[in-house]
């Protein structure tokens, strides 16, 4: 999630003191790109530890005079040690600073103790995940009191109750992993200990340390700490480094005097059961009927203006064979009242586990060695995906996610969760989260003027560079090999470009997968309609333009998973939620595209304008393939199709539009039934 790091030195004299200051602004310049919404330094001298941290991206950090009164401190601190002077309590000197960028998950930053490094009584620490547990933490340990709102705070709390208890670093640490359920990597300093705590329950920490044994540096990434070599120049400094990762569900105590390290082993805590959605629904159908109650809003708030539509959507005409409605794009019935759709339908032959063998074959690592890239969204597909590649095809996988700004909280725990439990690194590269919102407020705001339901899908143009970064990544770590575990046909959306005019016969199973005539159908679609809807024109068009690149234009060499395995939505969401307690959305019993913050949103746009979802359509093709009965895919979509409330009214807040307005223009445009 968030970018860590930080840097021990020891008596050097080739070391000039420069270069502390030097090294510090890059390793905050090259983890921001994991996050960007706040940033933190400290620094530690023997005689105390000094903090400094603020909301926004690294550039204001770094324009911050305490910022810069810290290096100089860094920098002086540096002279005591290489003179070998001792404090007047007997403290030889030393230096260790450590970093942090910030993206926001639990606590809001506009609150600064909510930022990191975070500060709790004898302790001082940094973290990149989350701590999924961390309420139920606090109401087991009932001495600890609570101060913030980030979840980083009881595991240092923790950390310093077992290390009073232990008197031993690395047994305090091994203990607070114990009792934690997610994902934590962190880098820790004490008030009354001349050693630090470098741990991660992932793999998302690597050193890089020079043979004279007086430097250390460690970062989220292992790219990181090699753009820190290549750009500075380091070796010529401090002379040959050599890099290793901290393993997963590992750590070191490091000692600051002499920069030895003790490895320790981390517990790790029990995965908690809760029931899948279908064992949930079996237990409502025979639990006594409860009254609907309307959610409680905030103070001041009034209702939002949405109605359901669904019994008029009901009265459409529906296929007789799978559940979509006349209104669905080039739909054509014959004379037994079936679609054209489930005429055309071939059942779907996945390729098979021997052919998903045979095919990652030549990627895999001998040595143990990271040896593929799983897409991670948090979705239930790429949890059970990165389950899937880790323990049945043995594989050692590296998680990649972006964040574009729009990826919910709830998929944020999901990816916690899942990376926490079998120890895999997790890459994250975060967007300019604040003008990814502001791109998509303002393509909101131009689709009100006109209300075209094909045009929908920019709200979601700035989730596309996901291609673009799998791409990059490949490059930074050598890792060849990349499964996306999207591409299944039953979640196939072809319904998007057929609201664009666009028929497709046949997607590939992928959206890459349309032909070269209909990807410039689809160019003249939207070039038709910003003409039209001049309010389009706006800053957004590059960021729209790059999504339309990296979907159509750029080569598709990724592997995706779906087309060897076969798509069974019970087995999928089961394994998640008995392996790792995948989370579930509280306003919905759809498990799919819960960790998008924008589908609550155009969801409703196409129930209310196209009168279908997504989910029917899923559900339709779940028909075709013998995983439901048409009645009870009818039945399920009266469920799933229900307004999203809480959710739409989040996404109004953090997109920044007026969603009262947004929902009188959808509800008063024209219907397609």
């Amino acid at each position: 999630m968030c970018g860590i790091f930080g840097a021990v030195y020891g008596k050097d004299p080739a070391i000039p003191a420069s270069f502390i200051g030097k090294v510090v602004e890059a390793l905050l310049r090259f983890s921001e790109t994991r996050g960007n919404e706040a940033a933190g330094f400290v620094v530690h001298d023997g005689a105390g530890i000094d903090v400094v941290k603020q909301a926004g991206e690294v550039s204001l950090l770094l324009a911050n005079p305490v910022f810069h009164e810290l290096v100089a401190k860094a920098e002086a601190a540096f002279g005591r040690v290489q003179s070998g002077a001792v404090a007047a309590d007997g403290r030889a000197g030393l230096l260790a600073t450590m970093g942090h960028s910030r993206m926001v998950t639990n606590g809001a930053q506009s609150d600064n103790e909510n930022n990191q490094p975070v500060i709790v009584p004898g302790v001082v620490g940094i973290h990149n995940g989350i701590v999924v547990n961390d309420a139920a933490l606090w109401r087991k340990h009932t001495d600890l009191v609570r101060r913030y709102d980030v979840d980083t705070e009881v595991l240092l709390q923790l950390v310093r109750k077992f290390l009073d208890r232990s008197n031993d670093v690395g047994e305090a640490v091994r203990l607070a992993f114990g009792e934690i359920f997610g994902a934590a990597s962190t880098a820790i300093f004490f008030d009354d200990r001349r050693e630090i705590a470098l741990a991660t329950n992932t793999g998302s920490l690597f050193t890089i340390r020079n043979e004279r044994n007086t430097f250390l540096a460690f970062a989220s990434e292992r790219f990181i700490l090699q753009s820190l070599v290549d750009t500075m120049g380091i070796e010529s400094v401090v002379g040959k480094i050599s890099y290793r990762p901290i393993r997963a569900k590992t750590g070191i105590v490091l000692d600051l005097a002499t920069l030895a390290e003790r490895p320790f082993e981390l517990l790790q805590a029990p995965v908690p059961q809760t029931p899948a959605w279908w064992e949930i629904e079996a237990a409502r159908a025979e639990a006594p009927a409860v009254p609907e109650q309307r959610p409680v809003l905030p103070s001041g708030a009034r209702p939002l203006a949405i109605v359901d539509r669904s019994k008029k959507r009901r009265e459409v005409q529906r296929c007789k064979q799978c559940i979509l409605p006349d209104t669905y794009p080039f739909m054509r019935f014959d004379a037994q009242g079936v679609c054209a759709y489930c005429r055309r339908w071939k059942s779907i032959q996945p390729k098979g586990k021997e052919a998903l063998l045979k095919a990652v074959e030549p990627y895999r690592s001998k040595d143990g060695r990271p040896d593929v890239i799983v897409a991670f969204s948090g979705g239930r597909d790429s949890a059970f995906g990165l389950n899937y590649v880790k323990k049945e095809l043995g594989m050692n996988p590296v998680a990649f996610t972006l964040d574009w700004g729009l990826v919910t909280d709830l998929a944020r725990r999901n990816q916690a969760r899942i990376c926490g439990t079998l120890g895999v690194e997790h890459i994250l590269r975060s967007a300019d989260i604040a003008a990814k919102r502001r791109y998509v407020r303002k393509n909101i705001e131009a689709w009100l003027k006109r209300p075209e339901v094909g045009m929908v899908t920019l709200f979601t143009a700035g989730d596309k560079e996901f291609y673009h970064y799998a791409r990059q990544i490949r490059k930074e770590t050598g890792i060849k090999l990349v499964i996306f575990c999207t591409g299944n046909m039953i979640e196939d959306t072809p319904y998007k470009t057929g609201l664009c005019g666009i028929f497709e016969d046949d997607h590939g199973m992928t959206l890459t997968g349309l032909s070269f005539r209909n990807e410039m159908a689809l160019l003249w679609y939207y070039f038709k309609n910003y003409v039209r809807n001049p309010a389009y024109f706006n800053e957004s068009l590059w960021d729209t333009f790059k999504a339309y690149y990296y979907t159509f234009v750029q080569k598709d060499d990724f592997l995706y998973l779906f087309h060897y395995l076969p798509w069974r939505e019970q087995e999928i969401v089961g394994t998640i939620r008995r392996e790792f307690d995948w989370e579930v959305a509280t306003d919905t019993q759809t498990t799919w595209r819960i960790g998008d913050g924008t589908a609550p949103f155009y969801n409703y746009i196409y129930q209310t304008i196209a009168g279908f979802g997504e989910d029917e359509v899923m559900l339709s093709n779940m028909v075709r393939e013998g995983h439901l009965t048409r009645e009870q895919a009818l039945e399920r979509a009266k469920e799933l199709n229900k307004p999203r409330f809480p959710s739409i009214r989040e996404y109004g807040q953090i997109v920044g539009f007026n969603v009262e307005e947004a929902l009188k223009v959808i509800n008063a445009a024209p219907k397609l039934y």
